[in-house]
């Protein structure tokens, strides 16, 4: 058991939380004052997009420079400072390590783009050569070759080797060669450096991306472990956390956890990001269980969470977001009934819940914004958080900020929910509250499921507690007949007499048994 067992996560997108400075863009400043507030709210942690210094083709996942805070967000003393004062609260802080690559415009591309052999030549994957390979963005650099990416063209993959290097393609490194051996001994002292300024865990970006043709998963399941094996040594308390969406495969690769996500399997989007006749990035094709057209299937997520849960055991933790920075918000295309359905869901699961910034609010996803920084479909979910109704919704000062914020009416805000009792930033608050002093509901406490339907029913226990929860994010209505209750601590349109419960549409019921 680790300090995830209870924690509560925030997300921050920096740039699009609070900017104090006047410069249209959010930094480490605002965050610090904005402290209070989130550890109000309930969270004791917080996990901010990557804040090294970049070129912004893609956010800030497009590093150049692995030891130092962008100068837009502010120093590496605010971020130590940041640490501290986030301690102080009870708070712990995760860092967002991109891993697998960097910019284009990072100083070991720049020469490892020359055409003279250094000590960058092999810091890349350099497919030879131009002419001859179809692998790689060609015609980029004086030597005669072209770099493999991880994502974008300007996010060049760092070279940990290949599990399989093929004989015809010379280039392929094993991952023992000298050279693949220093790009991973480079991470670990990026690592060692961010753990000395206060990092609590670090979130791994692509985290099952470094090695390439890795097809039973065994390379980096030994790589991951030496990372963390040195971690454990130096800072026993500092956790990792994938980006993998696998997490059978990446708690058993020395992660403490993994995120259900829409990229890979399912599970995750079948919840909440399906949409009849979409298939995009953003939305994918089928029905969401959280619809009130009541067409989900349920089963494709709790076939795989049990499966997880059994697999886990004891080893890590399964992460639960309501979104993030790369998808729509929760809130989209959804009622603040619907919402609250979502909420109690994510909050009442086995697992770590995950709040993507203003999603405890319900800001929603805008539509119709111009790419920014490599956002393109993106963008929508990366507008600044709405802390008031003063100009730019008391993000910024600046006449230009970094993204618009919704300029709808009904656009909600912190200012206007905290004293409503009824809104959802009170619900969440309350969710919060009762999430982490009840063992029930802790990452680790037991779960099980009654019904799988319309409602979805299920219990989870521990130290002699069991909170029973039912959800019906449907329009239609049911009778369930559930264990005697003692009390009942969350409802919306379902109560219960004589063991029989009764749900309306978009209803929910939290209570002890």
């Amino acid at each position: 058991m680790n300090w995830l067992n209870d924690a509560v996560v925030y997300e921050i997108y920096p740039q699009s939380f609070y900017d104090t400075n006047g410069d249209g863009i959010g930094d480490l400043r605002g965050i610090i004052e904005k402290l209070d507030y989130i550890q109000s709210c309930g969270f004791n942690v917080i996990w901010m997009n990557p804040i090294n210094e970049s070129t912004y083709y893609d956010a800030g996942y497009d590093v150049v420079d692995f030891y130092s805070v962008a100068k837009r967000y502010g120093t590496n003393e605010d971020y130590r400072e940041l640490c501290k004062k986030a301690h102080e609260r009870g708070m712990k802080v995760i860092f967002d390590l991109v891993a697998g690559h960097t910019s284009v415009g990072h100083p070991w591309f720049k020469e490892s783009c020359k055409a003279e052999k250094n000590e960058y030549t092999n810091r890349y994957i350099w497919a030879d050569h131009t002419f001859e390979n179809t692998e790689g963005i060609a015609g980029y650099a004086e030597r005669d070759a072209n770099y493999v990416t991880n994502f974008f063209w300007c996010q060049p993959a760092l070279n940990y080797g290949y599990a399989h290097p093929d004989p015809a393609k010379p280039w392929q490194l094993p991952v023992d060669h000298p050279d693949c051996i220093a790009t991973k001994n480079e991470l670990i002292k990026i690592i060692d450096f961010w753990t000395d300024l206060g990092t609590d865990a670090f979130r791994v970006d692509m985290a099952a991306s470094l090695i390439k043709g890795d097809t039973d998963g065994s390379f980096m399941k030994a790589f991951w472990h030496e990372i963390r094996e040195h971690m454990e040594k130096r800072a026993p308390d500092t956790l990792l956390i994938a980006e993998w969406g696998f997490p059978d495969k990446a708690i058993d690769s020395g992660f403490h956890l993994d995120f259900y996500l829409h990229s890979g399997q399912p599970a995750y989007t079948s919840l909440f990001r399906a949409e009849p006749g979409r298939n995009t990035t953003m939305l994918f094709p089928g029905h969401s269980y959280f619809n009130l057209e009541g067409k989900g299937n349920v089963n494709t997520y709790l076939d795989v969470i049990e499966k997880d849960l059994k697999a886990n055991r004891g080893k890590g933790y399964i992460g639960h977001i309501t979104g993030n920075h790369d998808i729509p918000r929760l809130a989209y295309r959804r009622t603040p009934e619907e919402l609250k359905c979502a909420l109690a869901f994510i909050f009442t699961m086995p697992g770590v819940p995950f709040v993507y910034y203003g999603d405890e609010i319900g800001m929603d996803y805008i539509e119709g914004l111009k790419s920014k920084e490599g956002s393109y479909t993106r963008t929508g979910s990366r507008t600044p958080m709405q802390w008031d109704d003063t100009k730019n919704h008391g993000f910024s000062e600046s006449d230009t900020p970094y993204l618009p914020t919704d300029s709808r009416d009904t656009a909600p805000t912190v200012e206007k929910q905290k004293d409503d009792a009824d809104s959802i930033l009170n619900f969440v608050k309350s969710l919060i509250s009762y999430h982490r002093k009840n063992p029930a509901l802790f990452a680790e406490a037991d779960f099980r499921v009654l019904v799988a339907g319309y409602p979805v029913v299920y219990t989870r226990s521990a130290e002699g507690k069991t909170v029973l929860v039912a959800i019906n994010p449907s329009s239609r209505s049911f009778e369930v007949e559930i264990p005697s209750i003692t009390e009942t601590v969350f409802s919306q349109n379902a109560n219960v007499k004589q063991n029989i419960l009764k749900m309306e549409g978009a209803s929910f019921i939290i209570c002890e048994i």
